[in-house]
């Protein structure tokens, strides 16, 4: 279906006219008229070069008006209405058309556009709301403008960053942060990922990432981190140096979504990241023993005792069954740290009743619970144990090496249950059969345990194992139902 010319040439010639008359509720429907045409595709791909140039002509002589307007002058609400509208049009204009996307491009829509929009950022006006509504369009207009072309992506960039899209980013509008959020994924590649990582851009991966840690619903600021920052060990690294440790905890809960997701083989995460992780964790770790003394009573501290938790959760996921993340087995002291701090939080707990002692109260878990109740620490042992079992799986100088130190012991005494730590006996059998599995001086120091009392192994009969000796070796199996 084609166009009728005759409306084309009218809507034309009606733009053309409201640059050479006072502004008037009929301008405003004038443009509404054009905006409902651009929504269907037959009259966007026919609609004239023309009719953009008039609407350039008109968005250029808003911005005038606009920077030259009283504050509360009575023209203001409809100016603002006026180009709300012009970009409505725009946006509409580039709805899967390439050729409009260009065309604009090349009349010069993106400067003037960004420069109306960088105005109303400082705009002094009593009501926000009404100038939220011409931003909006303009952030769509961008969206649309971008999506499926390089060229306008390239300009977009090239013209508001970093400044004028952290700008939108930080305004009190979500709509508009939305949008702009989306306009930044659009135009986001590998190079401009890099970009952000230099000390003078990092502030917009910043606030990208304070924006998923304190309006998690908008969904565009998640996929920028997952999709593309988390891609980047040069922008982790910058970004994790800046932020605060309660935005570190945001970065790393999505690093273990990550993980987590199917096919996470292919999740994207380079091992420099991982490498990176696992040293934070060395250098940071005895900030969880704070929790014990009390001396964590400010908020500080517990926020980097948790960064710490959070570093052993993606870890943990890290090294289970991630191959591409088992390198992490030869990382130099990670297993040496990770044992000595089960000993040391194993110590305190016994010590003395605190936080790292371990309980029976196993109502304090129900799910109807507020989880803001619960220990910080919870699971905390569970998964120091949990991470050794990891690192030795497989690993014969990483087996050798926790008996050295002697961590054998130290977990065969944490396979009694614990509401502190669900689950911290299986975990504690799980590292038992890796350190165990073809490792002849392993199986000869747990059958001396048994042998001198030494090791309790009553709870792992009540788990259903039995410790064997069979022909100078010691074996881990499940104990018959009937023995």
């Amino acid at each position: 279906m084609a166009a009728s010319t005759d409306s084309a040439l009218e809507i034309s010639a009606s733009v053309a006219g409201i640059l050479n008359e006072k502004h008037s509720p009929e301008h405003l429907q004038l443009l509404k008229t054009l905006t409902a045409e651009l929504r269907e595709k037959y009259y966007r791909d026919a609609v004239e070069e023309e009719v953009f140039s008039n609407l350039l002509k008109v968005l250029t002589s808003l911005r005038e008006e606009l920077q030259a307007a009283d504050a509360d002058g009575e023209d203001l609400r409809l100016q603002l209405q006026l180009t709300a509208e012009c970009f409505r049009a725009q946006r509409n204009s580039c709805v899967q058309s390439p050729r409009n996307q260009s065309l604009l491009r090349e009349l010069g829509f993106i400067d003037v556009s960004l420069k109306i929009l960088s105005f109303f950022l400082t705009f002094n006006v009593a009501s926000k709301d009404a100038v939220f509504e011409p931003l909006r369009c303009g952030v769509q207009f961008l969206g649309n403008l971008a999506v499926g072309n390089q060229t306008c992506k390239d300009d977009i960039w090239q013209l508001s960053f970093p400044d004028l899209l952290l700008q939108l980013l930080s305004v009190e509008d979500e709509k508009t942060v939305n949008y702009a959020s989306m306009v930044l994924h659009t135009c986001l590649d590998e190079a401009r990922v890099e970009d952000l990582s230099k000390p003078q851009n990092i502030k917009l991966a910043l606030r990208v990432m304070e924006l998923c840690m304190t309006q998690p619903d908008l969904d565009w600021t998640v996929i920028i981190a997952t999709q593309h920052f988390l891609r980047s060990s040069a922008l982790v690294e910058s970004m994790y140096s800046g932020m605060s440790h309660q935005e570190r905890v945001t970065l790393l809960e999505l690093l273990f979504a990550q993980l987590r997701e199917e096919g996470s083989d292919e999740c994207g995460i380079p091992p420099s990241v991982a490498r990176f992780l696992a040293s934070s964790f060395q250098q940071g770790c005895g900030a969880v023993l704070s929790l014990a003394t009390g001396s964590a009573s400010s908020d500080e501290v517990l926020q980097e005792a948790l960064t710490v938790i959070s570093l052993l959760d993606v870890l943990c996921e890290m090294t289970s069954d991630h191959k591409q993340f088992m390198f992490l087995q030869d990382h130099p002291g990670l297993l040496v740290t990770t044992v000595e701090l089960l000993e040391q939080v194993h110590a305190i707990g016994k010590a003395s009743k605190n936080i790292f002692s371990a309980a029976q109260n196993f109502s304090s878990l129900s799910i109807d619970d507020d989880s803001s109740s619960h220990s910080p620490v919870i699971s905390f042992k569970a998964h120091l144990i949990r991470l050794i079992g990891n690192l030795c799986h497989s690993n014969t100088n990483n087996q050798n090496k926790v008996r050295e130190l002697e961590g054998i012991p130290l977990i065969l005494d944490n396979c009694n249950i614990d509401s502190n730590n669900p689950f911290i006996s299986q975990w504690a059998i799980f590292a038992v059969r890796n350190l165990l599995e073809h490792n002849t001086q392993n199986q000869e120091l747990v059958a001396a345990l048994e042998r001198r009392g030494a090791a309790d192994y009553s709870a792992l009969k009540e788990l259903g194992f039995l410790v064997e000796e069979r022909d100078g070796s010691l074996l881990l199996k499940p104990v018959r139902k009937d023995s």
